[in-house]
């Protein structure tokens, strides 16, 4: 299990058994009804598997992105919301076809535990290229009914602030220069991030 630092102040966290959790969330979907068994969890449950937070599940085969869903806001407990969104990501990212159980062991598992994203308050275009901090925010972008985020990950593939907001745009079904006009509402947080070894 490999930890990424996205985020400043690094709390305790079992990233290991995070992904354990993941991962048998998504085999007992594909395991027929009469082999399902229930979740083999820690006695008594860590308290930090009780606290809500937001979570982004990624699942990489082989270099590539085979899926990845995630919730932006403290809405469940930890271990609710990394069983969920791992069958979201694996079952319900209408980008790729189900996850099988034959290709799950070339399958690699991240798990992203969010800050509570904060508004950021910008006064023009310039403005806000300072206040993103590269390889650190997770952005979220929101114009009306379009919103959309990108993890702190995505900056390893597009390390410039304005191709990352220009992209971030487009993800959200926005104008490509949105986040030039100066309405767009900005959010930032920061994960921290485990990942399978492989």
């Amino acid at each position: 299990m490999t930890q990424k630092k996205y985020q400043k102040n690094q709390e305790h966290i079992n990233g290991t058994l995070l992904i354990q959790l993941a991962k048998a969330a998504i085999i007992q979907r594909l395991l027929p009804d009469e082999e399902k068994a229930a979740p083999d969890l820690p006695d008594p449950l860590p308290v930090w598997l009780k606290e809500k937070r937001g979570v982004f599940v990624t699942l990489q085969k082989n270099g590539t992105l085979r899926g990845c869903i995630g919730t932006l806001e403290p809405e469940k407990p930890l271990l609710e919301s990394v069983q969920e969104n791992a069958c979201h990501a694996a079952f319900d990212d209408t980008r790729f076809s189900p996850v099988t159980l034959e290709e799950l062991e070339d399958i690699q598992i991240e798990v992203s535990l969010l800050s509570v994203p904060e508004k950021l308050y910008y006064s023009d275009v310039k403005d806000l290229l300072a206040r993103v901090v590269p390889f650190q925010d997770g952005v979220i972008v929101q114009k009306g009914h379009h919103r959309a985020t990108f993890l702190p990950q995505v900056w390893e593939q597009l390390p410039d602030p304005e191709s990352f907001l220009t992209q971030l745009c487009l993800k959200a079904r926005l104008d490509a220069h949105a986040w030039q006009a100066g309405d767009l509402k900005v959010f930032t947080y920061q994960v921290q991030s485990f990942t399978e070894n492989r």
